[in-house]
C-alpha cells in the first residue's frame, strides 16, 4: 500500500516543524503548506536527511490570502490522489492592526478563515481517503474570545490578544460543526490546546511582549513537548472514532468554552464563514 498522506500548515518553526518530522518518521508522505518557500525548502531537505523519508514536499500557501489557499488546494489535489491527515497548525499573533489581501482582519484571516477554506476545499479528498483525520491547533485563549466576525476589532485600542482569542474560538466552534457534518463518514475532526509553547509566534514589533516571553520561557514547553497533543490526536489508534472534541496539553478531552456549545451560534458562524470565503 502507498504511504498515508498528510498536509500540514506552518512547519518552518516550532511545533509545526516537530510535527512534520514525527509524521515523516511514522511513514507519512508529508506535504508542508508554507508561506516562506526558501525556509520551507531548506527544512524539506533537512527532514529528508534526518528521517530518510524522501516523500516530503512543499506547496506554497499564504493562509492570509484566499486566492493562495485555493491555489494550494488545487496544487495539492493535482499531485496527490489521497489525503489521510490534515493538520491546520499555522498561526500568528498580531503586532498591530492589519488587513489581509481580502480585506479581513489579518489575525482572523490567518488563524481561522484561511484554514477553514483550506479544510473545506480538501474535504472531498479526505472523504475519498477515509478513514482520515482533521487536526486543528487551537488555544485555551479561545475561552476569552467573543464572536463577532463582522467586527473582529472593536472600537478602542487594538488588542492583538483579543482578536487572537476570537479567531481561536472560531476554530474550536467550526471544528465541532465540521465533526457534526462528517458524522456519517469515518473522517474525524478534533482540535487542541498545545500548551504554552516557547515559539516565535510573537511578532518582532511587540518588543515588550517578546522580552516578557523570553523571561518566562524556562516555564514554557519546548517544541517537542508542545507537539505531543497534535501527534496524539493525529496518530493515536484509540481516537479512530473520536470526533468533535477539544484536547488539552495533557492529551485529555475537556470541555471548550461555553460559547462553543451553542449550536445556533455555531451554525451562524458556519454560514458567515462560508460567505466570507466565497463558498456557496
Amino acid at each position: 500500500m502507498s504511504a498515508p498522506v498528510c498536509l500540514i500548515t506552518g512547519t518552518t518553526s516550532g511545533i509545526g516543524r516537530v510535527t512534520a518530522r514525527r509524521l515523516a518518521e511514522n511513514g507519512f508522505e508529508v506535504v508542508m503548506a508554507c508561506r516562506h518557500l526558501p525556509r520551507a525548502e531548506a527544512l524539506r531537505d533537512a527532514l529528508i536527511k534526518e528521517t530518510r523519508n524522501a516523500k516530503i514536499h512543499v506547496v506554497p500557501c499564504d493562509l492570509a490570502s484566499l486566492e493562495s489557499v485555493r491555489e494550494c488546494a488545487i496544487n495539492f489535489k493535482h499531485n496527490h490522489p489521497r489525503l489521510d491527515l490534515l493538520v491546520n497548525n499555522a498561526g500568528m499573533l498580531p503586532g498591530r492592526p492589519r488587513l489581509s489581501d481580502d480585506g479581513f482582519e489579518l489575525t482572523l484571516a490567518t488563524n481561522y478563515l484561511g484554514p477553514y477554506l483550506l479544510t473545506r476545499l480538501l474535504l472531498d479528498s479526505l472523504v475519498a481517503s477515509q478513514p482520515a483525520r482533521i487536526v486543528n491547533v487551537a488555544s485555551n485563549t479561545h475561552t476569552l474570545g467573543k464572536l463577532d466576525l463582522n467586527r473582529p476589532q472593536r472600537s478602542g485600542i487594538f488588542s492583538g490578544m483579543r482578536v487572537y482569542a476570537q479567531a481561536k474560538l472560531a476554530v474550536v466552534m467550526a471544528t465541532i460543526s465540521l465533526a457534526e457534518r462528517l458524522a456519517s463518514t469515518t473522517v474525524t475532526a478534533n482540535c487542541l490546546h498545545p500548551g504554552v509553547v516557547a515559539t516565535n509566534i510573537i511578532p518582532d514589533s511587540r518588543s515588550l511582549l517578546k522580552a516578557a516571553a523570553k523571561l518566562v520561557s524556562p516555564l514554557m514547553l519546548d517544541a517537542e513537548r508542545g507537539a505531543k497533543t497534535t501527534l496524539h490526536v493525529a496518530l493515536a489508534a484509540e481516537l479512530a472514532n473520536v470526533s468533535g472534541k477539544y484536547f488539552n496539553q495533557h492529551q485529555r478531552i475537556i470541555e471548550p468554552a461555553a460559547l462553543a456549545g451553542d449550536r445556533a451560534l455555531r451554525e451562524h458562524l458556519w454560514s458567515v464563514s462560508e460567505r466570507m470565503v466565497g463558498l456557496g
